[in-house]
């Protein structure tokens, strides 16, 4: 017996082919109802940083009025939210004032001059800002882990990094060191979701490929550097960063609490979250205490 034709805006269909295509509807109807609360929720997490990047442009007319300078390190593991907190942050702020530098490869020449020449060729000038997506502390991490240095070039680098930013400070330059720490599965989500993303598939590098299998590594690495080069002149601030949002919130906190700018809004809450920020010295103690636990570091 056939099936009874149901006619709907002139095209005929079964009970059975109504109900899946209702069904489909529903679903499509879900799932763009979840996209616009996320979209909705991601827009609202925007706004709220606005009060903050109004205050970074405040930090940056007290930068130029005093003729200050000031470096931002933005290190951590890849897919960490470096480049997004810069974006956040440089976001509102006067273009001719301050820059953000990523450095590619050494040429041939540069790597035969000192190594801090080409990232002291980037430093601000009186009144600037300047970012560093990545800076020297490639030399405490990537570069010994991939073999682009020789052991005796990253030894001599953990000997001399300390007196060299020492020396920054002490000439006056304002130095703000934030490391982003994501975990690995997250670091997984992330890296999945650039190679799923033609918009983002230009971020997802080699490196990238190997940085899971890797993981363990540059654990060590990371302990090492700040054990080795968190120091009260030059202090590293660790900023948890699975969650985007609050690492971008609380980056920009702590970036606007090191400079002594006459703050725009008095009602704004300045404190970082401990939950997100913590220094570097605690964050060597907890790898130490993970480590006695379970025989290595998990962070």
């Amino acid at each position: 017996m056939n099936a009874q034709l149901i006619e709907i805006d002139g095209q005929q269909m079964t009970a059975e082919e109504l109900i899946a295509l209702y069904k489909d509807a529903r679903n499509a109807e879900g799932k763009l109802k979840k996209a616009a609360k996320k979209a909705l929720a991601r827009r609202r997490q925007e706004q709220s940083l606005k009060p903050y990047q109004a205050e970074l442009i405040k930090m940056q007319q007290y930068m130029e009025n005093t003729g200050k300078r000031m470096i931002i390190l933005f290190e951590g593991r890849d897919a960490s939210g470096k480049g997004g907190t810069i974006r956040r942050v440089t976001r509102y702020m006067n273009e001719k004032h301050y820059r953000v530098v990523a450095l590619g490869k050494p040429t041939n020449e540069q790597r035969s001059q000192w190594f801090f020449q080409r990232y002291v060729t980037q430093f601000p000038r009186g009144g600037e800002v300047v970012l560093f997506d990545r800076s020297w502390y490639n030399r405490a991490m990537v570069e010994p882990i991939f073999g682009f240095c020789t052991a005796e070039e990253h030894k001599n680098f953990m000997r001399g990094v300390g007196g060299f930013e020492k020396d920054l400070v002490r000439q006056g330059t304002i130095l703000v060191k934030l490391y982003f720490s994501v975990t690995k599965d997250e670091q997984a989500r992330r890296f999945e979701r650039r190679k799923n993303d033609p918009l983002r598939q230009w971020k997802l590098s080699e490196v990238d490929v190997q940085a899971q299998e890797r993981w363990d590594d540059f654990t060590t690495k990371k302990y090492e550097m700040l054990k080795k080069t968190h120091t009260t002149h030059a202090p590293w601030t660790v900023i948890r960063s699975n969650d985007k949002y609050l690492a971008r919130l609380n980056a920009m906190k702590a970036i606007l609490n090191a400079v002594p700018y006459d703050r725009g809004d008095s009602d704004l809450d300045f404190v970082p979250d401990p939950a997100i920020v913590i220094s570097g010295a605690r964050e060597v103690e907890i790898m130490e205490a993970e480590r006695l636990r379970s025989g290595r570091f998990t962070a």
